[in-house]
């Protein structure tokens, strides 16, 4: 028997399930392409995306303390890590979820394929190849379509649930990167400022030393009649 004479012996149920499943496994091929294709661009420009982000904000840090300046870098990357996180991961509930139930509608048919077998037995008093073999074809086909449903689903899942954990290690790896640098430009400016006084104070100091120098020698020198 092929699968015409099993979809003409299928009744509403089992063709319900069977669109059920093809809906299922058309939405998660395209859903897993889609989200395959846009994580991997993403682990591609999500560092220098980051970058880009933060050197936005330099232009209102200026003028303010080393406290503030950190506090809004760290919100900043915070803020925009998360936003990667929730673009990387549309889709992948989708993808779950008919990973997780594909197998359990195909079972669901079996099982109704077997209920219809048993009827069938129950109806003619016979137990013959006749009687069970089209019920029992028609459950091990929604089994197969079931598997075949949940198989694709889990690989996309997988494929996507690792290219988004790459996203987020380089976007961790370049957040700590440009705090430590604005730590580093705050401690820079803050050591320049310092060296700039202290060299101040100095010349000041020298200047002070060489005008009472400059007045004691004066003094000493005996004056002119």
């Amino acid at each position: 028997m092929d699968f015409m004479q099993y979809w003409q012996i299928s009744d509403m149920v089992t063709k319900t399930l069977f669109f059920l499943l093809l809906a299922l496994s058309i939405l998660s091929w395209v859903t897993g392409i889609v989200r395959v294709l846009q994580s991997r661009k993403l682990a591609t420009n999500v560092a220098d995306d980051l970058s880009q982000q933060l050197q936005a904000r330099q232009s209102d840090l200026a003028g303010t303390d080393a406290a503030t300046r950190r506090l809004v870098t760290e919100q900043t990357l915070l803020k925009h890590i998360g936003r990667y996180r929730f673009a990387s991961e549309r889709g992948l509930p989708i993808l779950g979820t008919t990973a997780a139930i594909a197998p359990f509608i195909g079972l669901f048919g079996t099982v109704w394929g077997i209920f219809h077998a048993l009827h069938n037995i129950g109806m003619s008093g016979q137990a013959g190849l006749g009687q069970v073999a089209g019920p029992v074809g028609e459950a091990l086909i929604m089994t197969g379509l079931g598997i075949a449903v949940a198989i694709p689903a889990v690989v996309f899942y997988n494929l996507a649930v690792r290219i988004n954990r790459r996203i987020m290690y380089q976007a961790n790896d370049r957040a700590h990167d440009l705090l430590a640098q604005s730590t580093g430009l705050v401690d820079t400016t803050k050591v320049t400022a310092s060296a700039s006084q202290v060299h101040a104070a100095t010349s000041s100091r020298s200047t002070t030393s060489e005008t009472q120098h400059t007045n004691n020698y004066s003094n000493s020198v005996p004056k002119q009649l």
